[in-house]
């Protein structure tokens, strides 16, 4: 009996806790109390979002598309350096990637530059070189839609841009991350900089911030990743926040990994030959893992509403569709009545305190209908379809019932007492609505009070 009445309240303490983390707002809560909080709530989703197997899956499948890719990766990189006379700072590079491998990892090392070198591209001919570009900006293709995934945008660049973007990427990092490295290594050794190590304690300080300069790297190509590589704005801030979390997830799972698993007898006994492979399988896959989470850290700091969302698309009961499509249509009809800039709909979502997504659907639904209109250069930007006297109210929410799946019970063979009693409930919600319209609605919100939503 005390057990159960144990289990009974640590069940209670668990609801508790989970209201407290999950449905607390935190606009309500002074800074000190909301940063805490906010930083829970966003362990809370890591650890959902690797549980649910996306990431986990994501991080699969980049590992099959490096292997295709590492050695026509290194080979552009190297030529591309080669132009510079700094292609001998790949090795060093490739060496640091691999690193957590031991000498395992200069084995593979070694290995993969022996194959860049025997490369020749005079032999692979035109064919071949297009299949070796495609592998590469493959790899990157790849790397964006799992960033998409995370960052909830449902649209991929368009093939101009991914030629255009990756191979600007492919062939201007290497060269930007050997300049990074040759201007440090120039700072450090200069005869001022050698000179200011001779003062203590200055000399142990930049000694130490030596020591650190690989961190600082690491997290510095991170934080690009994360702000190219996904198709949306990413802020620097959230971007900075994510790489510092995943260049110490990535020091410190390489330090595990080197220490217990790398330095391990037994996958060489296990796997005999094969336990190099294995190793360099795992370590890919750890890599991507934390890329990954590094990118989801990014995002639940730009877009913290997003922490208590699963999965890309929001599942939205027809009422929600309704309530949160009709004040998608008010605030674009705001913008446009008050001669304000047309809104995006993250703009709009950020308005609402909702999640970006949970209005995706609702704007397309309203376009089909010819109620809302994407404008601009990239079209991101909202303005009502027609004069706001013309759309009426009732057309919205018709809008927003619509399913392209209804024809699949156009020939339902109900009750006919059911099929009146709906259509009964339709016309009651017209005859209501009296032929209300959009404009309505702006007069409606000059009192903002009036259209408050429950809380």
């Amino acid at each position: 009996m005390a057990s159960v009445a144990w289990a009974e309240r640590l069940d209670a303490r668990r609801r508790q806790l989970t209201e407290l983390v999950n449905d607390t707002d935190l606009s309500a809560l002074p800074r000190w109390k909301a940063v805490p909080l906010g930083v829970v709530r966003g362990l809370f989703a890591l650890v959902r979002e690797v549980s649910d197997g996306q990431l986990t899956l994501r991080a699969m499948s980049l590992v099959y598309t490096t292997l295709l890719s590492m050695v026509p990766l290194v080979a552009l990189s190297f030529s591309v350096l080669k132009a510079f006379g700094a292609h001998n700072a790949v090795e060093p590079f490739l060496l640091g990637v691999l690193e957590p491998l031991g000498e395992q990892g200069v084995e593979i090392a070694h290995n993969v530059l022996e194959f860049v070198d025997n490369m020749r591209v005079g032999v692979l001919g035109f064919v071949g070189l297009l299949i070796l570009l495609y592998t590469v900006i493959a790899l990157v293709q790849k790397i964006e839609l799992a960033f998409n995934t995370i960052w909830r945008v449902e649209n991929s660049r368009s093939l101009a841009q991914r030629f255009s973007n990756y191979l600007s990427v492919i062939l201007i990092g290497p060269v930007l991350v050997v300049s990074a490295l040759g201007i440090t290594a120039t700072v450090m050794s200069s005869a001022a900089m050698q000179a200011i190590a001779g003062v203590q304690p200055l000399g142990i300080l930049i000694t130490e911030i030596s020591r650190l300069v690989p961190y600082f790297l690491i997290i510095a190509a991170f934080a690009f990743i994360y702000v190219f590589v996904p198709n949306t704005r990413v802020k620097v801030i959230p971007a900075l926040i994510g790489a510092v979390v995943a260049g110490l997830l990535w020091q410190s799972v390489g330090w595990v990994f080197a220490n217990m698993v790398a330095g391990s007898t037994r996958y060489a006994a296990i796997y005999s030959s094969f336990a190099i492979m294995i190793m360099l399988l795992i370590w890919i896959y750890l890599a991507w893992l934390i890329l990954l989470i590094g990118a989801n850290v990014a995002f639940f700091v730009q877009h913290p509403e997003y922490m208590n969302v699963r999965g890309i698309r929001l599942r939205l009961s027809g009422a929600a569709r309704e309530r949160v499509g009709l004040h998608l249509m008010q605030q674009v009809a705001q913008h446009f009545h008050d001669g304000h800039p047309a809104p995006t709909l993250d703009e709009v979502a950020g308005a609402l305190a909702v999640p970006g997504n949970a209005l995706g659907d609702a704007a397309r639904r309203l376009e089909e209908a010819g109620l809302l209109l994407q404008a601009g250069e990239d079209g991101q930007l909202l303005v009502p379809a027609r004069d706001l006297d013309a759309i009426r109210v009732d057309a919205i929410l018709e809008s927003l019932r619509e399913d392209t799946d209804d024809h699949a019970i156009r020939r339902l063979r109900g009750s006919a007492a059911v099929e009146t009693t709906l259509k009964e409930v339709d016309a009651a919600r017209r005859e209501r609505l009296d032929g209300r319209t959009l404009r309505d609605l702006l007069d409606l919100d000059a009192d903002p009070a009036a259209v408050a939503g429950p809380a």
